[in-house]
């Protein structure tokens, strides 16, 4: 390979989807649509709103057509994001608005809707939410592919046809535009823009594209066909990399290959420790994954079902029977084991539309969420608790509930469960009499009485996302804060330890589903404390699973009585790293600590 004659430059921003790639720069330029302003007639003026009106018509259509290009390259989830555009293209306050802005100020309708519309986003901007603030991107993109249509303009789309593999960089990224990329040839994505919450970065993980963004200076810097190295494990981009670069990282991305290849070797060995002792690693899913992947995939059941993807990809709440069906295929494609579903946890950063929850929400992590809304709405919660009951009848369900905070929320949604289980043996219908309820614990509040939730359930499962943040008093989405947002806190350890000496002195199993579950650093110690059932994603649980069958019982309790009388964060890094250094080696190691 000749010598790059360039200076190597790098640049740092947000890892948002993992991978290593090399190739050359492609900048897809979002130039703003010149919306022209002129005055129409009054006696035209009407004839300015039905041409509005017929805007939209052909905007919705394009946008239908463009979720179904999506749902079958990609999947439904994805799909569903486009939902949110139609949203937009529906919101009777901003099509409203603009018809009364061509009435008062007689200006086209181009004019008054990009008016109209960029009141609405710099409204959004001002938000301190971050989740509301990437739905700017929404709008954004709506209203460019409508104002198109009116001009009578081709809106265009990030194809970059003729140009090979390349490695895409841009400003942003809109859903629609990184629906439409050629997969084949676009090796990685840059923005200067967006966030790992952003739809078009969901939509990047999801096709395995690596991703940074919030790297600035590069669109600057690189001109088309400079060559480039994306790290979307660690956030890093290197303009002109040199030989020995290049060189370095492609023995680093084989070795990631070779442990990925060593993990799933492993993944349908018996789950045991290298003393005996017996473990299960379950899956976190959405309900959208494929069911036959997951069957052979060497676990030991589903301990997460996170339902509201179906509420979220709908446009109101599916019927009993439309969740049922998505429950039993879950229910027979893990068959014997068990399906864990948790209940509807919609609010926080899964309340994307107002018309779900009814309202949004200044402080939406702390607000009407989880339980809260399902013992409010209660037509909903009994609906789905019916549906999940039905789908028992059929193997191994276990029931959870989200976000419990106090004794009286965990009673009242058992006594909604009773009821439903009367009106079902009324009808007839088949379901397990005994079938277990688990309580979530990621509020502080429910780590301090799991005492006396433990008289009202069958388990408990630990959510470390939510656990962590409410501890902390961190969002955990906020990048100006995240250093903070950090398991290595005495603090949080102490918490999860008394968590599960509570539940072995009430005889009642601690589960673990969050985050610290799938880490390689943390496993270790989760399961010291006493956790012999760890839920993570499809992608960790080789890893997991090859990691436990290593470690002998003596070792990882030391581990934990280490950690817990550790009283720096840092001591409690250098521990979790050695150990983790001493059990697995170096070669299949090297990406987890990055």
């Amino acid at each position: 390979m000749p010598e790059n004659p360039e200076e190597e430059k790098r640049f740092h921003g947000i890892a948002a989807s993992p991978g290593v790639a090399t190739g050359p720069a492609a900048s897809f330029s979002q130039g703003e649509v010149e919306v022209p302003q002129y005055t129409i007639a009054p006696n035209l003026r009407e004839e300015e709103i039905s041409r509005f009106e017929q805007g939209l018509m052909e905007t919705r259509k394009q946008i239908s057509a463009i979720r179904a290009e999506v749902e079958e390259k990609v999947g439904e989830e994805e799909a569903s994001i486009f939902d949110a555009h139609q949203l937009v293209l529906e919101d009777r306050a901003l099509i409203e608005d603009t018809i009364q802005e061509v009435i008062e100020t007689g200006f086209n309708v181009e004019h008054c809707f990009h008016e109209v519309a960029s009141r609405y986003m710099e409204a959004f901007a001002q938000i301190d939410d971050e989740y509301i603030k990437e739905r700017v991107s929404d709008i954004r993109d709506v209203s460019k592919r409508l104002i198109c249509n009116l001009l009578g303009k081709d809106h265009g789309s990030a194809r970059r046809e003729g140009l090979g593999k390349h490695i895409l960089i841009s400003r942003d990224l809109s859903p629609s535009e990184t629906a439409l990329l050629e997969v084949r040839d676009v090796l990685a994505i840059v923005t200067e823009e967006g966030s790992r919450t952003s739809h078009s970065v969901i939509m990047a993980r999801s096709l395995n594209i690596p991703c940074v963004v919030g790297l600035h200076g590069l669109l600057n810097e690189a001109d088309f066909g400079n060559e480039l190295l994306v790290d979307g494990f660690k956030g890093e981009v290197i303009l002109n990399p040199s030989a020995e670069t290049l060189e370095r990282y492609g023995h680093l991305k084989s070795q990631h290959e070779r442990f990925l290849e060593t993990f799933n070797a492993e993944r349908h060995l018996p789950g045991v420790t290298a003393d005996g002792q017996e473990f299960k690693v379950l899956l976190n899913i959405e309900g959208v994954e494929d069911t036959e992947l997951l069957a052979n995939s060497g676990a030991c059941g589903v301990g997460l079902f996170r339902t509201e993807n179906l509420f979220l990809s709908a446009s109101g709440f599916p019927d009993e029977a439309k969740q049922e069906a998505a429950y039993r295929s879950f229910v027979d494609a893990m068959a014997p084991h068990p399906v864990t579903i948790r209940t509807l946890d919609l609010g926080g950063d899964k309340n994307p539309h107002r018309s779900l929850t009814g309202y949004r929400e200044a402080n939406p992590f702390m607000g009407f969420r989880g339980i809260r809304f399902c013992l409010e709405n209660t037509d909903v919660f009994k609906e789905q608790l019916r549906a999940i009951l039905r789908a028992s009848g059929h193997g191994k369900v276990r029931i959870l509930y989200p976000m419990i905070s106090s004794l009286e929320e965990l009673q009242r949604a058992n006594e909604l469960l009773e009821e439903v289980k009367e009106e079902l043996r009324g009808q007839g219908v088949l379901f397990d009499e005994t079938i277990e309820r688990g309580a979530m614990i990621e509020v502080p509040s429910a780590a301090v009485i799991v005492d006396l939730l433990s008289e009202h359930c069958d388990f408990f499962s630990i959510g470390t996302n939510d656990l962590m943040q409410y501890l902390l008093a961190v969002d955990r989405i906020n990048d100006r804060i995240s250093y903070l947002y950090d398991p290595n806190q005495p603090s949080f350890l102490r918490t999860l330890n008394f968590i599960f000496e509570q539940g072995k002195a009430h005889n009642k199993p601690v589960n673990v589903c969050g985050e610290l579950a799938a880490d390689p650093l943390y496993a270790p110690f989760l399961f010291g404390l006493g956790a012999r059932e760890l839920s993570v994603s499809l992608g960790s649980l080789a890893r997991v699973k090859y990691l436990l069958r290593r470690v002998c019982m003596k070792e990882v309790r030391q581990l934990s009585l280490q950690l817990l009388r550790c009283r720096k964060t840092e001591d409690i890094r250098k521990a979790v790293e050695g150990y983790y250094c001493e059990l697995v080696p170096e070669e299949v190691r090297t990406f987890d600590l990055l």
